[in-house]
């Protein structure tokens, strides 16, 4: 489709703590660098974002502080804008949903789904703390996790071993408010039919994007349309975040999925009055760049209510990028096991091109990948300084030297093979490198912008002309040699500026004014071209690009996580799982254990005989199990991931020897063992070949 205007959406961080650079590769760079190409083509594309500021874990954070959840969010929200400004992140708008323009329009979305009748409002049964009077998200009660025995697991998720929990299967779960235990009470909610939009999401998603979006992408939203979508609640019980509109719902909220979202509708608002072009005219292309985690939300849940409202384009593309760790281990928060970009900023001043690059380089965009201090310096010793930095540094140090600082003409009566070679190659490297990036691979693009330098370099090398220099003075003819090579060097990095700019903007600004040019030049529509620096244009000295990093400068770094580690060590992880990029789903390692801890476990091959919904219950699931000597009752929080006729029949891992324990009235008598892979998805431990039930799994 021929779009006339873009708009471009960054996922919207979560506004209870500061940035750190797994966020940055998870989706704010690859968004800068989207969007500068974008305004380099001269296409008209808006860039938004802000802080998600409602939320259960900014309540949490601010009892624990003593302060307002206002006071987090305001802490948070500057700290997070001046560190994105800092590292050139170029945001139209960077906004905040604790404005007045997004509750409002937030209302506006939830009053037209009501008036339209597709909520189903349902009351259950939920966790409430009597001594603050409130009920309880699941988030607000922590427990023992049943699984791995981490006595501060959440009610929806243990951090520690990521399994998948509700406030049920915890073990003595109390309120993370007053620490007292809970009691059940009557509530009321609202709920979004997503079932109904199965169908339609399986022919826009399943059939429709099946070869236009990542696989990573396509294959999380596939499993989830197949394993058949639930009703979800939009409301919630609290005081912080967008009141519900209606009458009957004092002390209710919005769900934060819900109105988080529309954060990206509300900020464009709140930039252009001609807001409703960018949002709901077809010839607008809608792209939302977010981590793994967000991808549920952006390309299922978020689409259908913009369906059920009417009247808005859907995206077009959602380029999620998987998890950045650190030294070999996953971010946390908590641990302070994470390099803040607001930390950078200060220890690497002047450096944000580094970062950037290092980062691009690297990114995590089919995998997960590791950041590590070492490759950080080695990137950019080898491959920053080494590489683009000489290659300029030798072409302007030369031009100076024996050129008289001005821009050498081109003689093509002493043109060779070497000089048509490289004029070709700066030509094709604009259509590679677009391609690339149309096509969101940015560390294909920065690849093929840094081959080019390493050309130049080659070619250089190879013409060598200070040593032709050396015979100038008797044959005066040579000069035409010298010249030939530093104006095709210096058309060379004229091309490099604007190829480089969407990557690393700071350099690319540090060479125009080398070179003494406008930012103009930087337009997408001059790459190619070696004609851009004029004959006898003189050019200023050089400066140094890039400097080198010391062996000292990683040590300090690496020993300042360490130090956070172990002052964090006894930290609870109070990181939500809404922060974008926050956490991989892979846990870490468990303690050791010794043989006679393990032989305590009587683990069992068993058979699914039949499998029901637990009421008023969305993650459980009643599962009736032949253990060969019995049959056993076990109440599963796997309702997300399978239908119960899905699993009937299905050979499991069950811990045969766990005390019974009730959930929802329902005696559960065992577990069963499940796998989770890095996106969350829930997988059956079970026998290779079919083992009779009983079995005993040493």
């Amino acid at each position: 489709m021929d779009f006339k205007r873009y708009l471009v959406t960054a996922a919207l961080p979560y506004a209870n703590g500061p940035v750190h650079i797994g966020h940055l590769a998870g989706c704010y760079l690859p968004s800068d660098i989207y969007v500068r190409y974008l305004r380099a083509q001269k296409r008209d594309v808006k860039f938004v974002c802000g802080s998600d500021e409602h939320g259960v874990p900014i309540t949490i954070r601010a009892m624990k502080e003593g302060i307002t959840p206002q006071q987090v969010v305001d802490k948070y929200h500057n700290l997070i804008k001046e560190s994105f400004e800092q590292m050139g992140i170029s945001f139209d708008i960077y906004s905040r949903t604790s404005n007045k323009i997004h509750h409002e329009t937030s209302q506006e979305f939830f009053t037209n789904l009501y008036d339209k009748g597709l909520f189903e409002e349902r009351e259950s049964e939920q966790y409430f703390d009597e001594e603050k009077q409130v009920f309880l998200a699941d988030r607000y009660i922590v427990g023992t996790c049943p699984v791995c025995g981490n006595p501060n697991a959440y009610g929806d998720q243990c951090e520690r071993c990521g399994s998948s929990l509700s406030p049920e299967m915890l073990i003595e779960p109390h309120s993370a408010l007053s620490n007292s235990k809970p009691i059940k009470k009557t509530t009321k909610h609202w709920f979004f039919p997503l079932n109904k939009y199965e169908s339609w999401l399986n022919e826009w998603i399943v059939q429709g994007k099946k070869d236009s979006w990542k696989p990573n992408v396509y294959g999380q939203c596939k499993s989830w349309i197949d394993s058949g979508l639930q009703p979800r609640a939009m409301t919630r019980d609290s005081n912080w975040g967008v009141p519900v509109p209606l009458p009957d719902a004092q002390g209710k909220v919005l769900y934060v999925w819900f109105d988080a979202p529309i954060g990206y509708i509300s900020a464009t608002k709140e930039l252009t009055a001609q807001w409703s072009d960018y949002w709901c005219k077809e010839d607008t292309k809608l792209v939302h760049f977010i981590g793994k985690d967000n991808i549920v939300f952006h390309c299922i849940i978020f689409p259908a209510i913009l369906k059920a409202h009417g009247g808005y384009v859907l995206p077009e593309n959602v380029p999620a990028n998987e998890f950045l760790n650190i030294e070999g281990e996953k971010v946390s928060t908590s641990r302070n096991w994470a390099v803040w970009v607001h930390d950078y900023i200060k220890d690497f001043p002047d450096m944000q091109d580094v970062l950037r690059y290092v980062l691009c380089t690297n990114a995590p965009e089919t995998k997960d990948n590791d950041f590590t201090w070492s490759d950080f310096k080695d990137r950019n010793n080898g491959e920053l300084v080494n590489n683009m930095g000489n290659f300029v540094n030798r072409a302007f140090v030369l031009m100076h030297k024996l050129c008289n600082g001005r821009v050498p003409p081109l003689h093509p009566e002493v043109m060779d093979e070497l000089d048509r070679t490289l004029l070709n190659e700066i030509k094709n490297a604009k259509t590679v490198v677009e391609a690339d990036l149309e096509n969101y691979k940015f560390r294909d693009a920065l690849f093929e912008v840094m081959e080019l330098s390493r050309k130049g370099n080659k070619y250089m090398q190879e013409k060598q002309p200070w040593i032709v220099a050396k015979t100038v003075g008797e044959k005066p003819e040579d000069q035409k040699l010298i010249d030939n090579c530093l104006h095709i060097c210096l058309q060379l990095t004229a091309n490099l500026s604007i190829l480089i700019n969407p990557f690393l903007p700071f350099t690319a600004k540090k060479l125009c004014y080398m070179m003494k040019v406008v930012d103009k030049m930087l337009d997408w529509e001059n790459a190619g071209k070696t004609d851009l620096l004029k004959v006898n244009y003189p050019l200023r000295a050089p400066e140094l690009l890039f400097r080198k990093i010391e062996d000292t400068e990683v040590a300090t770094q690496v020993e300042k996580l360490r130090a956070n580690l172990k002052q964090n060590a006894t930290v609870t992880d109070t990181a939500s799982q809404e922060i974008p990029n926050s956490e991989s789903q892979i846990p870490n390692q468990k303690a050791e254990i010794t043989i006679d801890d393990f032989v305590k476990m009587d683990l069992r091959a068993g058979t699914i005989l039949s499998a029901e919904k637990v009421e008023k219950a969305d993650k459980l699931l009643k599962l009736e199990i032949d253990l060969g000597f019995e049959k056993r009752t076990v109440v599963s929080g796997i309702a997300l991931h399978y239908k119960p006729e899905e699993i009937v029949g299905k050979q499991v891992t069950v811990v045969a020897n766990l005390a019974p324990r009730k959930m929802r009235g329902i005696e559960s008598k065992g577990m069963i063992l499940m796998a989770s892979d890095p996106d969350g998805k829930l997988i059956f431990v079970s026998p290779v070949e079919n083992a009779a039930p009983g079995s005993e799994v040493k």
